[in-house]
């Protein structure tokens, strides 16, 4: 098709960013052998770089979930959508107070009925964020609007622990990945902190002067700790020296809602000056800005897998971007819901995508609005 064809136009004029770096000064000396061979490895970068974007052209409509059941939108907002530790079951929560649980299979295997949750638990709050644990597959951790981070059984439904540290709302909780005792939270409050499930009390406190919108631990390390706030910057702790940062990376325009890490080094943050932006854990530069959607207000969602980062949008639409391209690839846009039956009707042009979440290293994408309704999505040629 002419969109696909000028896909691949535009990821052959920015080639550069999938190959190796240039050598040094020092490597140009070695014998012809060793250019070759450098040379090779990185044509094989770029070719495993051009594979990959080629491979999806679009998203396909799989399957929709209504979270709300209430006649307004604004009590049906999904502020969150996390997929467990085998990405069997989904949880959703939002400003309803309820986390809910779905069987992803049957959602995707009976497209046409409607889907009831196989767990349902009530918050005394508005929920702002979830975070399943990465070792103990029933365990999900959440983050509410009266500052209380809380660590609930799915199985059971009921709260294993609460932590009431912070003095203001709670946007992000996330569970260590490599580490399934250890969560960190971020705050209106302006502190990250973090705790221990074997303590009552929050092991370390980080006060960045600025209200914490997002908190993220690395996939490896689980004393490395990111974070964005109002002060339109995305800050990279030690853990094991919170009295500086390792790193503050500067270049968004307005507060940073979201940090997510593509990897050990590589973060990627989104902020409501309607851009992501790269950044290497090893130096402060951005390596790439990424825009196409909108987002000057709202929390829209933020997620990653492999080299595709999707977003959402204030147009009610969701983004995908390819790592190595700085414009959006492909997108899908909701249309409104009448909120008494279901259907779908005109868009009022009020309604955005509020979460995303890719099923891990997968094609499979979920997406909720601000309606409450949740779309399962898919990459497809």
């Amino acid at each position: 098709s002419a969109s696909a064809s000028a896909s691949v136009v535009a990821a052959l004029s920015l080639s550069a960013s999938c190959m190796a770096p240039t050598p040094s000064p020092s490597v140009l000396s070695l014998p012809s052998t060793s250019t070759g061979s450098s040379s090779r490895s990185a044509l094989d970068q770029f070719t495993q770089c051009l594979s990959n974007f080629t491979r999806y052209s679009k998203m396909r409509f799989v399957a929709s979930v209504r979270y709300g059941t209430d006649s307004t939108a604004q009590t049906s907002i999904v502020s969150s959508i996390e997929f467990d530790r085998d990405d069997e079951f989904f949880a959703t929560a939002g400003v309803s107070r309820r986390i809910k649980i779905f069987d992803l299979n049957y959602i995707v295997n009976n497209p046409q009925d409607i889907h009831y949750p196989v767990r349902e638990m009530v918050s005394r709050s508005k929920l702002s964020c979830l975070s399943w644990n990465s070792y103990i597959k029933a365990h999900i951790a959440s983050s509410d609007y009266e500052g209380v981070v809380a660590i609930w059984d799915a199985s059971t439904g009921s709260v294993l622990s609460s932590f009431e540290e912070h003095e203001k709302r709670v946007w992000s909780v996330d569970f260590a990945a490599t580490d399934p005792s250890r969560l960190a939270s971020g705050s209106d409050d302006g502190k990250v902190k973090i705790w221990s499930v074997l303590q009552k009390n929050s092991v370390a406190t980080i006060d960045s002067k600025a209200n914490v919108c997002c908190v993220k631990f690395n996939p490896v390390y689980s004393h490395h700790v990111a974070f964005g706030s109002a002060d339109h910057q995305v800050h990279y702790y030690d853990l094991r020296h919170t009295r500086e940062p390792y790193f503050v990376f500067q270049g968004h325009r307005k507060a940073v809602s979201y940090v997510r890490f593509l990897n050990k080094d590589e973060i990627v943050s989104a902020s409501t000056d309607s851009t992501l932006r790269g950044w290497n854990v090893h130096g402060k530069a951005c390596s790439r800005v990424y825009a196409g959607h909108c987002n000057e207000k709202n929390f829209v969602g933020l997620s990653s897998s492999g080299d595709y980062i999707a977003c959402g949008s204030e147009n009610n639409g969701v983004f995908a971007y390819f790592k190595s391209l700085s414009r959006p690839v492909m997108s899908f846009k909701f249309g409104s819901t009448n909120p008494m039956t279901g259907e779908e009707v005109e868009d009022d042009g009020n309604q955005f995508v509020s979460s995303v979440c890719w099923k891990k290293n997968s094609s499979l994408l979920l997406a909720a609005n601000s309606q409450g309704t949740i779309k399962v999505l898919e990459m497809v040629p």
